[in-house]
């Protein structure tokens, strides 16, 4: 599994590019903003998913241009269509412009496997940040968008956060392996062996 990382948009959104070696097929993560940018990076890349660990402006933005340009399915955990469907209110709220969102193709659920090419990542319902936030776990690796972060977690003071679930999802991703690469929504990589001293819910663990 190959993976390209971008920091994308004003906030520094990381999108992540992953694909398949030996096929080419390919996902990509939470593609927040420049997606002409993202296009080149997945140049020679067959796209099939474009997923999101959850539906905020910042992580969702280029969803339009992106299914155009690619034809990719767009997938996300029915929790986060409502705002979804709002992608570019919550945009204009910030002072930003995002187009209207075109209509999901898969919904995610807890367990679910997504396959591209010889590779797959695992859903892994992690509420908290957002009412239907996921992560994907595969390889060693996990994308955990905005429900963890390198020394931090996700906020719980937008619509559908529970500072109660977040504690929970937190705990959940902490009885992985320690050597599992945590691959954020923003900011720099660490690990769950990491997390599990230097977060600031170390104590929850």
């Amino acid at each position: 599994m190959e993976i390209k990382t971008l920091a994308v948009g004003p906030l520094e959104t990381n999108c992540y590019i992953v694909s398949d070696e030996a096929t080419r097929e390919a996902l990509i993560i939470d593609p927040g903003d420049e997606p002409d940018r993202i296009v080149d990076f997945a140049e020679g890349l067959k796209v099939r998913y474009i997923v999101l660990t959850h539906a905020h402006f910042d992580h969702a933005g280029a969803v339009p241009e992106l299914k155009e340009a690619t034809g990719a399915l767009i997938a996300l955990h029915p929790g986060e269509r409502a705002a979804y469907f709002h992608v570019s209110e919550q945009a204009a709220l910030w002072g930003f412009d995002a187009g209207a969102m075109p209509e999901p193709d898969v919904i995610l659920a807890e367990g679910d496997e997504i396959k591209f090419g010889n590779a797959s990542l695992r859903v892994l319902h992690t509420p908290g940040h957002s009412a239907g936030g996921i992560c994907l776990l595969g390889e060693g690796a996990v994308f955990t968008g905005d429900t963890l972060f390198m020394g931090s977690v996700g906020r719980t003071d937008f619509t559908g956060g529970s500072p109660e679930q977040l504690r929970d999802s937190f705990r959940r991703l902490m009885g992985l392996p320690p050597e599992t690469m945590v691959l954020p929504g923003h900011g720099p990589a660490t690990t769950i062996g990491r997390e599990r001293t230097g977060n600031i819910l170390s104590g929850e663990v």
